[in-house]
């Protein structure tokens, strides 16, 4: 029987697909089954309820689970022990399974733990730059154990010195830490967290000269202040200097979160949709959360999207819904 020239082509481009798939990776199938963008929850949102005790961090899956979230990213400040040389450091073996039993046993996954308090990883002096490096092994080693892909860490060194020896000083104490993490197959990855870190492109700068692939940014929708209001802050402000990018407000001096947010997605391995004040309709104040998310997509990311509710006007459970409800109209829209 002849075959039709229309039949010959669909079985030649079939042929052609297949051809395809067999040279596909496996990681290309898992994300195209996977959905682009899936909302964790920071555990930072629930932080007075944490500090004051009203709740225990062993039940934050728990909580995160109730608000129908299924993705965690934990604090080191609520399960640390202090450690006169390296800092902050991880509560014992079993706190650590009870945390990975309880997630588990709601179907949560563990996204990453954010480590602060562990000393500065840019610090001008090398051994105490080497002790902050050494400081975080353990919660990598807490991170890997408990399944997350990355530690989020803070590029933090000397305020009085320039941004060009702080970056050399935080991009030294960055590739040490990624290259020991490396070998956990984890990432380490770096918020906007104040201080030059606040500047997109200062961090990006940082970024690319640690030139590893398990070192990347976390953008924090709301964290571009570099500096804010207190006894110190001119002082503060003018060290910084000029840029076209910079402003100021009743907070502070910041750096323009959407030009921030395009800096850092190149390299993001994480997101923070970082909220703090609603009007009416449930839109953020502060930030445009439709514009922010579009500058997400538009990098081809793909992964994690973190809730995290640090205002006042709200209860943190309603802050976290809040949130939650309006990044997920945000992404209905986006598609």
């Amino acid at each position: 029987m002849a075959i039709s020239s229309s039949r010959r082509h669909f079985i030649k481009a079939g042929a052609a697909t297949l051809a395809g798939a067999a040279l596909a990776r496996p990681s290309d199938f898992l994300r195209a089954a996977e959905p682009r963008f899936r909302i964790s929850l920071a555990e930072w949102s629930f932080h007075k309820a944490l500090k004051s005790g009203e709740m225990d961090h062993l039940d934050f899956a728990k909580r995160a689970k109730e608000h129908g979230i299924l993705g965690v990213e934990y604090v080191n400040q609520f399960f640390g022990v202090k450690d006169d040389r390296l800092g902050l450091q991880p509560k014992d073996q079993a706190y650590l399974a009870e945390m990975k039993k309880r997630a588990a046993d709601l179907g949560v996954t563990n996204v990453l733990i954010m480590c602060d308090n562990v000393g500065d990883l840019g610090n001008p002096d090398d051994a105490k730059r080497t002790a902050a490096v050494e400081g975080h092994y353990a919660w990598a080693d807490a991170a890997k154990f408990l399944g997350c892909h990355s530690i989020r860490v803070n590029a933090r060194s000397n305020a009085k010195l320039s941004s060009e020896e702080q970056a050399k000083f935080c991009i030294d104490g960055l590739r040490r830490l990624s290259e020991h993490v490396k070998s956990l197959g984890l990432g380490v990855i770096v918020e906007n967290h104040g201080g030059w870190s606040s500047n997109g492109a200062w961090l990006a700068g940082v970024m690319k000269g640690v030139g590893l692939d398990n070192c990347g940014t976390l953008p924090d929708f709301g964290n571009f202040y570099m500096a804010r209001k207190g006894p110190k802050y001119e002082e503060e402000k003018a060290s910084f200097g000029t840029d076209p990018a910079f402003g100021e407000d009743d907070k502070g001096f910041f750096y323009d979160r959407y030009k921030g947010i395009s800096d850092l997605m190149p390299f993001a391995k994480g997101v923070s949709a970082k909220s703090h004040d609603f009007n009416k309709a449930g839109e953020e104040v502060h930030t445009d959360f439709h514009k922010a998310m579009s500058l997400v997509k538009d990098a081809g990311y793909h992964g994690w999207v973190g809730v995290e509710y640090e205002g006042s006007g709200l209860s943190e459970p309603e802050g976290v819904t809040a949130t939650k409800v309006l990044l997920d109209k945000v992404l209905a829209e986006l598609g």
